[in-house]
């Protein structure tokens, strides 16, 4: 880890939290492009997106302050506070589908914000998770959301606390490096249900992670004893992405089998010949 200041009194963990940001927008204008999305839609998005990154921002801080508090009974936000992932995204995500869904009702007619949801989605979905593969590498120069203490030669000394630790935020970030290769490659061949794929790859990852974490005791419990925070959400983002996945391919199923029936009507009818004839 390296937790000195690099310039003008910003660390590595500040600087990779900015570049994590400029590379979500960035992937998400790149993609957007790729699949045609309209300038007016991508506007909003970035409008509502920009509003909650902001709103995310405070949200993490916020949450990571609870964990703090849990820690030492003080609750307090300053600049060693900390944030915490879930509690931007969920803050951050919860602010953005309100500004999207309730501004693109009034200034879309044509309901295109509804028509293409999905796919904004699957192209958000890209932009989350590379901009937390970055974050995830500051946090491993901070030495904040580090792992067990252990000798292993697997292993990188947390200068915050004075010991080696497993580096579980390097192993996320490798994993969600390669979740977004794979994912990128999936939106830009048209493929669907990545967002979903991302709920549930995501939170089997981070159940299993959180195992190998070293500042549980520092984020308090849940309503489920033997769960911790983060693998209560981990579970509810799995069941969230199954009925999400599980919806939306029902749905593509009605839509493909009410085409079919579609070209057979059409097809028996123009087969069928017409008895002109009268009786008389």
């Amino acid at each position: 880890m390296y937790p000195y200041d690099i310039i003008a009194g910003l660390d590595l963990y500040d600087i990779l939290f900015t570049v994590a940001l400029i590379l979500a927008l960035v992937v998400f204008r790149i993609y957007s492009d790729k699949r045609g999305i309209e300038t007016r839609l991508f506007n909003l998005c970035l409008y509502a997106g920009l509003v909650g990154i902001g709103v995310g921002y405070v949200t993490s801080i916020l949450v990571q302050a609870v964990y703090n508090y849990n820690e030492t009974g003080v609750f307090e936000i300053n600049s060693s506070t900390g944030m915490t992932f879930y509690g931007g995204l969920l803050g951050g995500a919860g602010v953005f589908l309100i500004i999207y869904f309730i501004y693109g009702a009034i200034r879309f007619k044509d309901k295109i914000h509804i028509k293409r949801f999905w796919e904004l989605a699957d192209l958000a979905g890209c932009s989350i998770v590379i901009a937390h593969a970055t974050g995830r590498i500051g946090c491993l120069m901070a030495g904040c959301c580090y792992g067990r203490r252990t000798s292993s030669w697997l292993s990188v000394m947390n200068l915050r606390l004075g010991y080696r630790t497993i580096p579980v935020q390097l192993f996320e970030s490798l994993f969600l490096y390669a979740l977004f290769a794979i994912m990128s490659v999936r939106v830009l061949k048209g493929k669907k249900y990545n967002f979903p794929i991302y709920l549930m790859s995501y939170g089997v990852f981070r159940f299993i992670i959180e195992y190998y974490r070293g500042d549980i005791v520092e984020r308090g419990k849940t309503i489920v004893d033997f769960l911790t925070p983060s693998q209560f959400i981990a579970v509810i983002l799995f069941i969230v992405g199954a009925v999400m996945m599980a919806s939306l391919m029902i749905i593509q199923h009605k839509k493909k089998s009410a085409i079919t029936d579609s070209k057979t009507d059409k097809s028996i009818t123009s087969d069928t010949p017409h008895n002109t004839s009268t009786n008389v």
